[in-house]
């Protein structure tokens, strides 16, 4: 297993516009010393809960060191997928949502995992706890305080991306209305980042399509020999007539 899979990584609530803006500095051309810099800038007075206010400067360290490592200095077997998300999104503006979705679930796994306990509540019942999600992250990553703590600032992520609704009971949330994704280079970029979010790097194509992680999105249906047209960095692979798998090169 990858070290990524295994660490949670993520101290602070990202918030979506954030993201677009360090995407935004990168297709700007700027070095990652200069990224760095901007970033600071604009995070110093930019709190998590969207409101405007003075953080400290560990707390600014860490959302600008998720925010590179998202981005700008993603480990290096993630290049060529954050290469071709950049391009992606550089040339289909409007679909940020789901590119950004992508590439932080790659990047850090834990933010998938959250996503796939959270999709899973949500398919059996309209509202689901914070409790509810952490209780199965528990059995994952076991009972651990920074389980607890940290997925906290993921589940507000949500919030603050609009996937996730607050109820009117606190630590409550609803779904939002999904994201229909009907590019299908889209779809394969997310894809792909599920099978980088996943030990082993492959996945049944079925259960991609329907996978609790992208409950924020509906997806187009694909079949393998698509996307083994399409993408050169999947290998799809055929067991009988309906289990098609996808596995990363």
């Amino acid at each position: 297993m990858d070290k990524r899979h295994e660490t949670i990584g993520i101290k602070q609530v990202i918030r979506f516009e954030w993201m677009q803006k360090v995407a935004n500095l990168l297709m700007a051309g700027l070095d990652d010393k200069t990224i760095r810099q901007e970033l600071h800038e604009f995070l110093t007075y930019r709190k998590g809960n969207g409101s405007e206010g003075k953080r400290s400067d560990q707390t600014r360290t860490f959302v600008v060191n998720n925010l590179m490592k998202i981005w700008v200095s993603p480990d290096p077997d993630l290049i060529p997928f954050r290469d071709a998300a950049l391009a992606f999104l550089q040339a289909n503006p409007s679909m940020d949502m789901a590119v950004h979705w992508g590439m932080i679930s790659a990047v850090y796994p834990f933010w998938f995992n959250v996503a796939r306990q959270t999709g899973r509540l949500l398919a059996l019942q309209n509202l689901v706890t914070k409790t509810q999600i952490i209780n199965r992250l528990k059995e994952q990553y076991g009972d651990r305080q920074t389980v607890f703590r940290y997925a906290r600032f993921v589940i507000r992520s949500f919030v603050a991306w609009g996937a996730l609704k607050d109820s009117n009971a606190k630590g409550c949330y609803e779904k939002a209305a999904p994201v229909s994704i009907t590019n299908p280079n889209l779809a394969m970029l997310m894809f792909e980042s599920a099978l980088l979010a996943t030990p082993g790097s492959k996945g049944v194509l079925g259960l991609l399509l329907n996978n609790p992680a992208f409950f924020p999105f509906q997806f187009p249906v694909m079949t393998g020999d698509f996307i083994s047209q399409c993408n050169d960095r999947i290998d799809v692979v055929r067991y009988g007539l309906d289990d098609v798998t996808l596995i990363l090169k």
